[in-house]
């Protein structure tokens, strides 16, 4: 295996053919499949004479362009100063050179990368500031939807596996979907009717890739923690990609982080096999056969442009979301609004009524996975639970 160059990630060989090619073709841009250092990407600038972009760099590039809403902008910002933060130290020559001190401060004053480290830091922490109240609004957002009672259903998966069409072909919700990385940034949720003629709250969420660096991941801890909040997940495979199973794995792993960042576990999770309409027969006839070959509701194959197996997959999430509700009865103090508003939040009152002995009867229609933590923060003195 070739080793990494710390002074310049390749190797002096490599870098005078890169050199010469760069020159032949008389390109400005060179683009590396790698997280670079910033002294790599200082030192490869200087010997090629020609920008460098990592990885992390052109992800943070796309992400720019894509971002269309005030949350997307600023989580894109975020992630951004974080990244270019570390490459204030011995990146570029002009920063220096010193500011004059002020007033009576005396001395040089402090150089340009010390101010601009500062301008950085501030503005990092205001963003974040910002973020924590988009994270709030969010949740205030969750908890209205959950009081209607419905189960929530998050689509994730490979940038580009057609996440978008499929959440356009459900709902209709006209969201962008292209044939190009990274197209949604910012989540959308609709309500869908089931076959069964109950309904869900789809989220649309961001793409993941392989290797997401993990300021990234931080940055958009606010979007994606619609993904942890969700009684389900979809996964979205584009099964006809030859390296869909890469692709899966990558996605597990993204999810796993998730999971372990926020203290919590996953929901339940159905693959949904898209773009069964670039297979050819014969592959489209053993995806087929190895999708039935699965636990029930643990793969589905469809298309979202042609609709093929979306009726079967809407029928595996009604049998996933509604599958682990449950209805339960409570007695409660007429008084205890505080205690209300908590149940409500879990779910759907079905009825409510005062009753001879003076107390409010409730029935509760949740999905288990909420009744259980809730019923888990009750002591057996003031247990209120009659199931």
């Amino acid at each position: 295996m070739r080793q990494i160059a710390p002074h310049g990630y390749f190797g002096a060989g490599r870098i005078e053919a890169l050199a010469d090619q760069i020159a032949q073709t008389q390109s400005s841009l060179l683009i590396l499949d790698a997280s670079l250092s910033p002294v790599q990407q200082r030192n490869l600038e200087k010997a090629l004479q020609a920008k460098v972009v990592d990885r992390t760099g052109l992800i943070l590039e796309i992400f720019a362009r894509r971002a269309a809403t005030r949350e997307g902008k600023l989580q894109v910002e975020l992630a951004r100063l974080g990244y270019e933060k570390s490459r204030l130290v011995r990146t570029w020559t002009h920063l220096e050179r010193q500011r004059g001190g002020l007033g009576k401060t005396g001395g040089p004053g402090e150089t340009q990368i010390e101010l601009d480290r500062r301008l950085i830091a501030d503005r990092i922490v205001k963003l974040k500031r910002e973020l924590e109240d988009v994270r709030r609004t969010r949740g205030l957002q969750r908890r209205a939807r959950q009081r209607l009672g419905l189960p929530t259903a998050a689509l994730v998966g490979y940038t580009n596996a057609g996440k978008s069409t499929l959440f356009n072909h459900l709902t209709q919700a006209g969201v962008l979907a292209k044939d190009m990385l990274f197209a949604t940034l910012d989540p959308t949720a609709r309500v869908v009717r089931l076959p069964s003629g109950r309904e869900v709250v789809f989220t649309d969420t961001v793409g993941f890739i392989t290797d997401l660096p993990t300021d990234l991941v931080a940055a958009f801890r606010a979007t994606l923690e619609a993904i942890l909040a969700a009684d389900m997940i979809v996964h979205v495979r584009d099964i006809a990609d030859p390296h869909t199973e890469r692709q899966r794995q990558d996605v597990a792993a993204v999810l796993q982080q998730l999971a372990d960042g926020g203290q919590g576990s996953l929901p339940p999770v159905i693959e949904a096999w898209n773009k069964a309409d670039k297979l050819a027969p014969d592959t489209l006839q053993a995806r087929a056969a190895r999708a039935a070959a699965l636990t029930e509701d643990e793969a589905v194959l469809c298309s979202a442009v042609t609709g093929q197996g979306i009726e079967a997959l809407l029928e595996a999430i009604d049998r996933v979301a509604y599958g682990a509700v449950q209805v339960i009865e409570i007695r409660l103090d007429p008084s205890d609004g505080k205690r209300r508003a908590a149940l409500a939040s879990l779910g759907r009152i079905v009825t409510e009524e005062v009753r001879e002995d003076g107390m409010l009867h409730l029935k509760l229609e949740a999905p288990a996975s909420r009744l259980a933590a809730f019923k888990s923060g009750l002591s057996d003195h003031d247990r209120l639970i009659a199931e």
